[in-house]
């Protein structure tokens, strides 16, 4: 595994340098700066998270994928690579979790898109409660992570361009709860997560969370 994984971040990161003009630094300088982290991003397509993944490298970036992706071979190889955690969006998170946790144990970085599901039009949508729980069981701050452009790529391919692909990170944060939080706090908390993505993001992409984004955190707590 540790000989193929140089391997395959530097065949990856050559696809996507040829496809992509990607714009990362302060996403690279927040990982190396922060240590343990839990990365919450918002979801387009199939790019952002091996993008995520090849431009950390040689940081050690996993997170969950659906379990359906390793029925692809291709797919399946490199996810395993950089081992990363199938999930059965049917249910069953409770083992996700604790992969998670022991991962983070292990010194990986660990990606979640609490939206869940792909936007297509980068517009971002209602994110699930599972970073928050994360975030508040492993004591975890979480770095707030947007990106955008990946949403013009099959065009931009159609036309024989390369696609600026731009990722900015925010200011990592710790939540502040005492036990456990009922489904009301912990939807108040997870829109204040939500919000420190949209507003990494321009306006117009700001979606479900453009008013919240411009809103003091109460349940959050800032490291840097």
């Amino acid at each position: 595994m540790e000989i193929r994984r140089p391997v395959v971040n530097f065949i990856l990161k050559s696809i996507f340098n040829t496809l992509c003009k990607i714009d990362c630094k302060n996403y690279v300088d927040a990982l190396n700066n922060n240590k343990p982290l839990i990365i919450a991003f918002n979801h387009i397509n199939f790019l952002e998270v091996p993008i995520l993944v090849a431009q950390s490298y040689p940081l050690y970036v996993t997170g969950l994928v659906k379990a359906e992706t390793w029925n692809n071979s291709l797919f399946s190889f490199i996810f395993t690579t950089y081992k990363a955690i199938p999930i059965d969006r049917r249910g069953a998170f409770s083992e996700c979790f604790k992969k998670m946790k022991d991962m983070i144990d292990e010194g990986f970085y660990m990606c979640i898109s609490p939206e869940g599901t792909r936007s297509k039009n980068g517009v971002l949508g209602k994110g699930k409660a599972g970073v928050v729980q994360l975030a508040i069981e492993s004591g975890i701050p979480i770095l707030p992570v947007a990106h955008h452009g990946g949403e013009n790529i099959w065009k931009n391919i159609k036309r024989f361009r390369r696609t600026p692909f731009v990722i900015k990170a925010g200011r990592p944060f710790l939540i502040k709860c005492e036990g456990k939080p009922d489904k009301e706090k912990r939807e108040n908390i997870l829109n204040e997560v939500m919000g420190q993505i949209a507003k990494l993001l321009p306006e117009n992409m700001r979606g479900y969370y453009a008013e919240q984004s411009e809103l003091e955190c109460k349940y959050l707590e800032f490291i840097q």
